[in-house]
């Protein structure tokens, strides 16, 4: 059965200026990111999982005060890469260029061990297997633009994870904490590979927007700050009029030390061409 379309309603001009494409922006961190960004003069494609949840949200924008000029919906399940795939191909469709992408859909995981379609475990698919074949597929787009950012939302927790290099997919003794902590070191590795491996992006950050009221919580206590404050750091590095240091991970608002195995690399190139397996891009013709 083929993959479902992912919906991208672009039958209007797009306004003057730079264009954002923000996922996981119905709730959260990811809302408040786009209303933020919204309020300027950047077009933000407003990524959800479902046509209802991506309704629901341009609604509440809207209703926000956000110029629903500024906002285009798009649709894609990150759980199925051939969503991912057909989500980078309606961008590019759209637009002749991207000036940011920012990698902020993710999933806290399960309590127990989840295989998606294409046989990898829910989280490492969902937080980090799906925002690596995105932002190569959108490598194009992201170098057609001045900015050519990538901003990709992590977590400090990355600095309790380990790469389970034999069993990504925690096939022996799946933790949902490990797999969580696991995800986001490898999409701050990401960051590192793709200030080295990707001429086409030119600038790429990685952040922990802090410990913040969201689904997400449960992995870090209970005590937090409203979703409005992680927008605002989000929101911050995904300005394309910002000035941001590349290869960096912020915390909150600043400049900080990520784990080792972030930046090491040999690891780094190593789960680069993992993660070109994993999701079949080894296998697309050049």
């Amino acid at each position: 059965m083929a993959a479902p379309t992912p919906l991208i309603l672009c039958g209007r001009s797009v306004p003057e200026g730079p264009i954002v494409l923000l996922t996981g922006s119905t709730g959260g961190i990811g809302y408040e990111t786009a209303r933020l960004l919204a309020a300027g003069d950047v077009t933000v494609v407003v990524h959800a999982r479902t046509e209802e949840e991506g309704a629901a949200a341009f609604q509440r924008l809207v209703n926000s005060g956000a110029d629903p000029r500024r906002l285009q919906p798009a649709v894609a399940d990150f759980s199925d890469l051939r969503q991912v795939a057909g989500l980078a191909a309606a961008i590019g469709a759209a637009y002749p260029r991207l000036d940011v992408l920012v990698n902020n859909a993710g999933t806290g995981g399960t309590g127990h061990r989840t295989l998606t379609p294409d046989g990898h475990e829910l989280t490492f698919q969902v937080n980090y297997l799906a925002p690596y074949l995105l932002t190569r597929l959108l490598a194009d787009r992201i170098g057609a633009s001045p900015v050519g950012r990538v901003v990709n939302v992590s977590s400090s927790l990355h600095r309790a994870g380990r790469i389970n290099w034999t069993d990504p997919s925690w096939k022996r003794r799946y933790n949902r904490g490990a797999a969580y902590a696991q995800s986001k070191l490898a999409l701050t590795m990401f960051t590192a590979a793709l200030t080295e491996l990707e001429p086409k992006v030119r600038e790429a950050v990685s952040v922990h927007p802090g410990i913040i009221a969201t689904g997400m919580l449960k992995h870090y206590g209970h005590r937090s700050r409203p979703a409005i404050e992680g927008g605002e750091v989000v929101a911050r590095l995904a300005d394309p009029g910002a000035k941001v240091l590349d290869g960096c991970f912020y915390d909150g608002r600043l400049p900080a030390k990520s784990a080792a195995a972030a930046v090491e690399p040999e690891a780094v190139e190593k789960l680069w061409r993992l993660s070109e397996r994993l999701t079949g891009l080894d296998r697309r013709p050049s």
